[in-house]
């Protein structure tokens, strides 16, 4: 098993360097790129980091000159082909030196820095919720299946499945927010926080993320719940449970030391994506909400096209997704003893 997670661990540099020499390649052939951006706002008298760079320009909106053209070219390290300045930006980035943004002029290492502990608590929270309600639930609705606590439900689960994250938000939004005023309407935090007493930081916080919550973990705990008492039904039903009741064991330890344990293999071999998805936050419930997390920053760099925070905010997420991958089949190793990795039978 050592041996299959230390290939696993190799695998991760090639699909690594293939996704984000792809994804690298692509901002330099997608239209509108920071290069026409500074052209336009140039163009236009409005300046930019990118104009701002160019040595006696014309902000009077003349066309600009082939030496200033460079000269933009340089500063947005056009002027190299793809692979040499994949080569120079994946160095830099080995020394976590992501660039700085074309739009803002600040470090990228420092926006993501400042959005990662906001996402992170979402995502911490959101998966330590979904799990300690979905799997208590989906052995109470196997144990009750067909029962009206089962059919109940089963019809809310599948509401909230049908019905996107963000859907979900804003209809939490307009009732609780703007219908009956009982939560903020959005924001991580309030405005005076920092003078908070200790409690009234913690209800401030509750308050504040409760909806976003509901609309992050109504998707997975759906699907976590139906999984966990679809897979707990069949174990139940198998042979090796029928032979455990028929040695003398009762149904109720059968169960548990055997049909649970089972059970639990498919979710965790989820546990690792979940992490990576997580992380990445849900740009479309972050713009619902007002928060300024990882799924944020995206977002906006990428309708901004603002290429290195997209290049460093993609980076992360496709190494937490690589790393996640290796995580899931360490959980189920976890799980199921009998899972020999990297051996023949």
């Amino acid at each position: 098993m050592v041996k299959y997670f230390f290939n696993r661990i190799l695998l991760v540099i090639p699909t690594f360097l293939g996704i984000t020499l792809l994804i690298f390649a692509l901002t330099r052939f997608v239209p509108g790129g920071p290069l026409e951006e500074a052209i336009r706002a140039q163009m236009m008298g409005q300046g930019g980091e990118g104009g701002r760079q160019l040595k006696g320009a014309d902000r009077s909106g003349n066309m600009l000159s082939e030496a200033q053209m460079d000269q933009l070219k340089a500063f947005y390290g056009l002027d190299k082909p793809v692979v040499p300045a994949y080569v120079e930006w994946l160095g830099k980035l080995l020394r976590f030196d992501f660039g700085k943004s074309t739009r803002f002029g600040d470090p990228v290492i420092e926006m993501i820095v400042q959005r990662v502990p906001i996402s992170l608590w979402f995502g911490v929270t959101s998966l330590i919720l979904t799990y300690l309600i979905s799997i208590p639930l989906g052995i109470a609705k196997a144990l009750r299946h067909r029962k009206p606590f089962d059919n109940v439900s089963s019809a809310l689960l599948f509401f909230g499945y049908a019905l996107p994250g963000f859907i979900v938000g804003i209809i939490l939004l307009t009732v609780f927010s703007f219908g009956l005023g009982w939560l903020p309407i959005g924001g991580f935090q309030s405005k005076y926080y920092m003078a908070m007493g200790f409690f009234e930081k913690i209800w401030d916080r509750v308050t504040h993320m409760a909806l976003p919550l509901t609309a992050y973990v109504i998707g997975d705990f759906a699907v976590l719940t139906i999984v966990m008492k679809n897979n707990l039904m069949e174990n139940m039903a198998a042979d090796y449970v029928k032979t455990a009741v028929a040695k003398g064991m009762t149904f109720k330890d059968a169960m548990w030391k055997h049909a649970f344990r089972n059970s639990l293999i498919p979710i965790a071999a989820g546990f690792g994506g979940i992490i990576s998805v997580f992380l990445a936050g849900s740009f479309l419930i972050e713009n619902i909400f007002n928060i300024r997390g990882m799924g944020m920053l995206g977002y906006t760099s990428l309708t901004g096209q603002d290429y290195p925070v997209v290049l460093g905010v993609l980076a992360i997420s496709s190494f937490v997704s690589l790393i996640g991958n290796i995580l899931s089949d360490f959980f189920v190793s976890l799980v199921d003893p009998r899972v020999r990795f990297g051996r023949k039978a």
